[in-house]
């Protein structure tokens, strides 16, 4: 993460979580992102120094506008404009939402399960995450498993459980 990204994420949070916005921030600077990132064109335009700072704040107010961007986010992407740093937004957008989670004390970990976990599995995982981490909530979202025809690195990892699976790698959180 560059140096520049984390400063513009801390200050971007420091205002966010002080009016209560923590969470709604986040998505409205990821839709933003996706935005920027899926548009070669938005791209160019706000990152060319030929473009003049108010061209571009009129682009940013209406794509603001229509993805219904609060007036934090707004008048950050303006302040990112303004200092030409546009192509740091997918950079800024990830650091943010790192950021986010270190200050509202929220570990993240990726369970991959062969099968759909079910409920008293789900809390057993929770209370194990919880007594590594000491964070103390969990958010489960299921997954496909990918099939693919390369054989995996080590045969004891195949003839594992997938809750087995799953205990392995809330220890290696610990570590």
């Amino acid at each position: 993460m560059k140096s520049a990204s984390l400063q513009y994420a801390n200050a971007l949070a420091d205002i966010a979580l002080e009016q209560g916005a923590g969470e709604p921030a986040a998505k409205q600077l990821e839709s933003f992102g996706a935005a920027y990132a899926q548009s070669a064109e938005l791209r160019t335009f706000l990152g060319s120094p030929a473009v003049s700072v108010e061209a571009k704040h009129e682009v940013l107010e209406k794509i603001a506008k229509r993805l219904g961007a609060s007036k934090i986010i707004r008048n950050f992407l303006l302040v990112i404009a303004d200092n030409r740093r546009t192509q740091l937004i997918p950079e800024i957008a990830a650091a943010f939402q790192q950021v986010l989670r270190q200050r509202q004390g929220v570990a993240e970990a990726e369970i991959l399960s062969a099968a759909e976990l079910t409920g008293a599995q789900k809390k057993e995982l929770a209370a194990t995450l919880e007594r590594l981490t000491g964070k103390k909530s969990a958010r489960f979202c299921a997954s496909r498993l990918r099939i693919t025809s390369r054989p995996l690195r080590s045969t004891r990892w195949a003839r594992s459980s997938a809750w087995a699976t799953a205990l392995r790698a809330c220890t290696a959180l610990k570590r």
